[in-house]
């Protein structure tokens, strides 16, 4: 009888253990990850009613070698003027775009210097992640440095699948919390690797509602570390049909320019950004800037041509010409860039 009883009560003692035993891992899963994440934060500039005004952007990121590259989000920095990472501890480094793919939303930055708080990131192979895996994302939400939000894998998307703005993207939808601010933070797998970079997450509150989308770690690897790419500095519109018509594009497409990065190509070249906003079949627009036609002869009216001269400029070696046709006020000029 004692033993029975003695049975029972050790296995009604299991069920209490088990989420201390899931906090613990937790707790040294985040001591082990966080000297790798950083908080960015970014100054720019954007078109409104009343003309063209300053603002910033925070977001998140991850040191992922021991010279200073860190990854993040694309839409966090890419037509950003100023770019400042901030480390554990506080330490404020400048960083600068090396690469960029908008369309699979990541960015790879440079830092200035690399602080002794920081430690690199090990990156698993994010093909072997399951759904129903666990995972734990750090970041800033809404500028909170060093925030850890934990949940699970609930569905993989292969590229081309869930955003068409985003084809090359291979996404993996989590259950973690995702709000303002951890857009380009690592997402991490049980034993502290990164397995994804934060993109967004669908909600109609305004809040994280457990539609939270991750780039895969191999997608980023791929597109920023393992091959070269081009980062433009552009913000805009693509004009196509009634809209090509409306500006009076001479070619079947343009692209118009919102806003031009500095440092960028793009700004060294001479390239112009709007300066108001219309409203256009009841869009807004911002309007006043040069309308992109051709890049090396290449017209920019397709996805695919984008991809073309993105891959073509960036297989350049530094300090090739580049030739740009556009549109501005009426008349089609040409401009003369160099790769960086």
């Amino acid at each position: 009888m004692n033993k029975v009883l003695a049975l029972v009560l050790a296995a009604a003692s299991l069920p209490a253990l088990g989420p201390t035993a899931q906090a613990q891992n937790l707790n040294d899963l985040f001591l082990k990850a966080n000297p790798s994440v950083v908080v960015i934060r970014a100054r720019g500039r954007d078109v409104s009613n009343v003309g063209v005004t300053r603002f910033s952007e925070t977001g998140s990121g991850v040191l992922v070698s021991a010279d200073g590259k860190v990854m993040t989000a694309a839409h966090v920095v890419n037509a950003m003027d100023q770019i400042t990472v901030e480390v554990l501890g506080g330490e404020k480094v400048h960083a600068r775009i090396v690469a960029s793919e908008p369309a699979a939303d990541l960015s790879l930055l440079q830092l200035e210097r690399v602080s002794p708080e920081m430690k690199p990131a090990r990156m698993a192979d994010s093909s072997t992640v399951r759904v129903g895996d666990q995972v734990m994302i750090i970041g800033a939400p809404y500028g909170l440095s060093h925030s850890m939000s934990a949940g699970w894998i609930s569905a993989r998307w292969p590229p081309n699948t869930v955003y068409k703005s985003m084809p090359l993207a291979e996404f993996f939808q989590t259950t973690a919390t995702i709000n303002s601010g951890n857009s380009g933070g690592p997402m991490f797998n049980t034993a502290a690797e990164v397995i994804g970079i934060v993109s967004h997450n669908i909600s109609k509150s305004g809040g994280s509602e457990g539609l939270g989308f991750v780039v895969t770690i191999n997608t980023a690897k791929k597109l920023l570390l393992e091959r070269k790419s081009f980062w433009s500095g552009i913000d805009g519109l693509m004009l196509t049909g009634e809209l090509a018509a409306i500006f009076n594009v001479p070619e079947p497409s343009g692209f118009l320019v919102k806003t031009v990065a500095r440092g960028s190509s793009a700004w060294d070249m001479g390239l112009l950004g709007g300066d108001k906003i219309a409203t256009i079949g009841g869009q807004e627009i911002a309007v006043g800037g040069d309308i992109i036609l051709s890049v090396d002869g290449i017209p920019v009216g397709s996805d695919d041509n984008v991809g073309k001269i993105r891959n073509r400029l960036a297989a350049e070696p530094p300090g090739t010409t580049f030739r740009m046709k556009i549109l501005r006020a009426g008349k089609v000029i040409e401009l003369a860039g160099k790769t960086q």
